[in-house]
């Protein structure tokens, strides 16, 4: 299986960025999130740049693993098709508690299957918060099948197109 990708665009071109940003901004705003929470690392950058043009004050990066200055943390295991281990994802209490009570958009720079925006959302409950919309520049494959708001479909080949139904 290949799937069309290209992370240095996620991670580092200013253009690709600020138009993927305007273009979600477009499909998000009338959801009226009041804060983005993201997984590291990928999507740091364009949360960044959505939180900015939604007038977020702050958004919220999820680690993939506890960081010594962590201190009080939370974390929610999740499986995904592009890495060959577990994860799992990390907040402080003090990164939950700004959660709590708030509309939050969840944000990824792909999403297949939707374990990682699973594993996100089940921070957001656990913090008091509200999922207010689930967003990404690319939605590949035909695995996930919700409310995502994306801007393209990035085409997934096989050689055998059962592999993947």
């Amino acid at each position: 299986m290949w799937i069309a990708s290209d992370a240095e665009l996620v991670l580092g071109d200013v253009e690709f960025l600020t138009t993927a940003a305007r273009l979600l901004s477009n499909k998000v705003k009338r959801r009226r999130s009041e804060v983005i929470l993201t997984a590291e690392a990928k999507s740091i950058p364009l949360a960044y740049a959505l939180a900015k043009r939604l007038g977020h004050e702050r958004f919220i990066v999820a680690r993939k693993s506890l960081k010594a200055y962590m201190g009080d943390h939370v974390a929610q295991k999740l499986k995904s098709i592009t890495t060959k281990t577990d994860q799992e994802l990390v907040l402080t209490r003090e990164e939950l508690a700004h959660l709590s009570g708030k509309r939050v958009c969840l944000l990824d720079d792909v999403v297949s299957t939707g374990g990682t925006l699973s594993a996100l959302e089940v921070l957001v409950v656990e913090a008091g918060g509200k999922v207010a919309c689930k967003a990404a520049v690319w939605k590949e494959g035909p695995w996930y099948k919700s409310d995502l708001v994306y801007v393209g479909v990035l085409p997934v080949f096989v050689d055998d197109p059962k592999r993947i139904s």
